[in-house]
C-alpha cells in the first residue's frame, strides 16, 4: 500500500476522534458527566459505544492473524468474546446498574462494606486495564510500521496523545460519542474491502483450501525480515538472499537452505521461486491446508488449551472494568438489559468478518507465516489482491478501522483506569480524574516499548483469564449470593489475581516450559477460575460473622426494579 494514502487514512479517523471527542467538552461539567456522563445513554448509543471500545487490536487484527497461523481451532475467539455478553445479560447487567456505583471498586464496597475489598479491586482494576492496553499499543506501532516504515515507538505514542486529548476534554460523555463513532468505522473498514476482496477470490476461480500441502508461493516472492527470526523450512528450497541467513551475510547470492530450522537476521531480503514451500516461524505450526481447516488437528494439548481459553472468554467478559463501567451509564436496569442484547447483535455482525480475512490470507499473503507479523493479514490483503488505486483506497480504509481500534479501546480502559486512579489515590473530582489520566496511560506506554511483542489476542486472551478468574467470581456471588463475607471475598480476589497473574507473567517473559506445564500457564483460565470460586464460597462458609450487616437491604436494591424506587440515588462511598 502506498504511505502516502495510509497515512491519509489514519489522518482522517485522528482528525475525526479529536473532533468528535471536543464536542464532549462543551457538554460536560459534573463529575458525574466525567465517569458516567450523568447516567443518560440511550441503549443503541450505548451498545454502539461498547462494540466500538470491545472491538479492540485483538478484534480487528489479532483474529484474523491467528486464523490465518493456526486454522478453525481460532474461531473460538470470535464466538467467546460475542457469547460473554450473553452471561453478562443473564447474570450481571440489570443488578449492576441498579447497585448505583461509579467505578467496580465501588460496587465492591457498597456490596461488602470493606474498604480492604476496595482496595484490592482497586488494585486489580488498574492491572487489567494496563494488560489488556499493551497490545493496543504494540499494535499501534505495528500498523504505523506497516504503512509508513515509522519505528516501533511512534503508534503507541501516537495513540496515547491522541487518547489523552479525548479524555482530558471530556471524560465517559466525549468518549461514549466517539466510540460509537468508531464501532461503525470499524465495520464499515472491514466490510465494504471484504466486497472487494471476494469479488477478486471469484474472479481467480475461487481457489479453496482443502489441498493436503502446505503453504506455497503462488510466484517469485520477495520477503523482507524486519525482525531477526528462525524460520522452519519443510523442503530444500534455494533462495536469493541479501543480508544475514545463519549468520552469514550475503549480497544478493543465491542460498540453498536445507530443511530444518534457519536463522534470518533484521531486514534481510529472501526471494523464493514460485511455488517454494513457505517456511514458518518457530511458533507456527507447518500444517497442510486441510489440517489448517479442521479444529483440534496438531497442536499439542489442543483439547485443554480449547477449553481453557472459552472458560476464560466467556467468563473474562464480566471482569472487563471498561466494559463494566458502560452498564453505569444507562438510565435503568431494563435499559443496561437492551443496552446488552443490542451488544449481541452489532458484535455478531462484525465477527463474521475477521475469519475470512485470515483465510484469505492463507491463500494470497502466506510470507506473514514467514515474518511471524500475521497480525498484518487484514492490512496487507488489499494491496496483494487488488493493487493499483483501489488496493491503495481500500487499504487506507483499513487502516483507518484499525487506528479507530486501538484509540476507541485504549480510550475505553483509560477512563475506568484513571476513575479507579482518580478516587482511590488521589481526591477524586474531575481535576484528579485528568490527573490520572495521564498516569493511566504512560505505564502501559512504556511496557508496550519495553516488553516482548506477542500476538494481540493472545495478550488479550491472558487480561480476560485474570479477569475471570478476579472479578468474574466476585461479581457472580457479590449479586447473586448473601452469604459472601469480606473474608472470602479478598481470599478469591488474591488467589485468582496471583495465579492467574503468576501464569501471565511467565508468559509474557516467554518462560513457558514444553508440554501440558506449558499449556497451564499459556491458557490459565480452566484451572484459577474454579481455584477462585472455591476459595471465596470456601472461606466465607468458614467466616459466617464476616457478612456484611447490611446485606438484605443491598440485595433488595440489586434485584428490585427500579420502578419500585427501592431507596435509589447514586451511591456513596462512606469515605467521603
Amino acid at each position: 500500500m502506498n504511505a502516502a494514502y495510509g497515512l491519509a487514512g489514519i489522518a482522517v479517523v485522528v482528525a475525526a476522534t479529536v473532533l468528535i471527542g471536543t464536542l464532549g467538552l462543551r457538554i460536560s461539567r459534573t463529575t458525574s458527566d466525567f465517569y458516567v456522563a450523568s447516567r443518560t445513554v440511550t441503549p443503541l448509543r450505548n451498545a454502539s459505544a461498547i462494540g466500538g471500545e470491545y472491538l479492540s487490536a485483538a478484534s480487528f487484527l489479532g483474529v484474523a492473524g491467528l486464523i490465518l497461523a493456526f486454522g478453525a481451532d481460532m474461531l473460538w475467539l470470535p464466538v467467546g468474546w460475542t457469547g460473554g455478553y450473553l452471561v453478562l445479560l443473564m447474570l450481571v447487567s440489570a443488578p449492576l446498574r441498579r447497585s448505583g456505583a461509579y467505578t467496580l471498586p465501588d460496587f465492591a464496597e457498597a456490596r461488602l462494606e470493606s474498604m480492604a475489598v476496595r482496595r484490592v479491586t482497586s488494585v486489580l482494576v488498574v492491572l487489567i486495564g494496563w494488560l489488556y492496553m499493551m497490545p493496543q499499543f504494540q499494535s499501534a506501532g505495528l500498523v504505523l510500521r506497516t504503512v509508513t516504515g515509522a519505528p516501533v515507538w511512534a503508534g503507541p505514542l501516537l495513540i496515547t496523545v491522541v487518547v489523552a486529548v479525548n479524555v482530558l476534554a471530556g471524560g465517559m460523555r466525549s468518549i461514549t460519542l466517539v466510540q460509537a463513532f468508531q464501532y461503525w468505522l470499524k465495520l464499515t473498514a472491514l466490510a465494504v474491502p471484504l466486497v472487494f476482496l471476494l469479488l477478486a477470490w471469484r474472479f481467480d476461480g475461487a481457489p479453496g483450501l482443502d489441498r493436503d500441502a502446505v503453504p506455497r508461493f503462488p510466484e517469485r516472492t520477495t520477503v523482507t525480515v524486519g525482525a531477526a527470526v528462525t524460520v522452519s523450512v519443510a523442503a530444500p528450497v534455494t533462495v536469493t538472499a541479501t543480508g544475514r541467513v545463519d549468520g552469514r551475510a550475503h549480497d544478493g547470492a543465491a542460498v540453498t537452505l536445507a530443511p530444518g530450522p534457519h536463522e534470518i537476521g533484521r531486514d534481510t531480503a529472501l526471494t523464493f521461486p514460485r511455488g517454494a514451500a513457505v517456511p514458518h516461524v518457530a511458533d507456527i505450526p507447518v500444517r497442510t491446508d486441510r489440517q489448517w481447516g479442521l479444529p483440534l488437528d496438531g497442536r499439542e494439548h489442543s483439547l485443554y488449551a480449547t477449553y481453557s481459553l472459552i472458560l476464560a472468554l466467556f467468563l473474562g467478559t464480566m471482569g472487563l472494568p471498561h466494559v463494566l463501567v458502560r452498564f453505569y451509564t444507562n438510565p435503568d436496569g431494563r435499559a443496561a438489559r437492551r443496552t446488552t442484547v443490542m451488544v449481541l447483535s452489532l458484535l455478531g455482525a462484525f465477527y463474521l468478518l475477521p475469519g475470512v480475512y485470515g483465510a484469505l490470507g492463507r491463500l494470497y499473503t502466506p510470507e506473514l507465516l514467514m515474518t511471524g507479523r500475521t497480525d498484518a493479514v487484514v492490512l496487507t490483503l488489499p494491496g496483494r489482491v487488488l493493487g493499483g488505486l483501489a488496493g491503495d483506497l481500500l487499504g487506507a480504509l483499513v487502516t483507518g478501522g484499525a487506528v479507530a481500534a486501538f484509540l476507541s479501546t485504549s480510550s475505553g480502559l483509560t477512563v475506568s483506569v484513571a476513575g479507579v486512579l482518580g478516587q482511590d489515590i488521589l481526591r477524586g473530582g474531575v481535576r484528579s480524574f485528568r490527573a490520572a489520566t495521564l498516569l493511566a496511560l504512560a505505564v502501559p506506554l512504556a511496557l508496550s516499548v519495553a516488553a516482548r511483542s506477542l500476538a494481540v489476542a493472545d495478550v488479550v486472551g491472558l487480561a480476560f483469564a485474570v479477569a475471570a478468574s478476579t472479578f468474574c467470581p466476585l461479581l457472580v456471588l457479590g449479586i447473586w449470593w448473601r452469604r459472601l463475607t469480606v473474608a472470602g471475598a479478598l481470599a478469591g480476589l488474591v488467589t485468582g489475581g496471583v495465579l492467574a497473574g503468576a501464569a501471565v507473567v511467565v508468559t509474557l517473559a516467554g518462560g513457558t516450559p514444553d508440554g501440558l506445564a506449558g499449556a497451564l500457564l499459556e491458557q490459565p483460565a480452566a484451572w484459577t477460575v474454579p481455584i477462585a470460586f472455591a476459595a471465596m464460597i470456601g472461606v466465607s462458609l468458614a467466616t459466617p460473622r464476616g457478612v456484611p450487616p447490611d446485606v438484605a437491604r443491598m440485595m433488595v436494591r440489586l434485584h428490585t426494579p427500579e420502578s419500585l424506587d427501592v431507596d435509589r440515588g447514586t451511591w456513596r462511598p462512606k469515605r467521603v
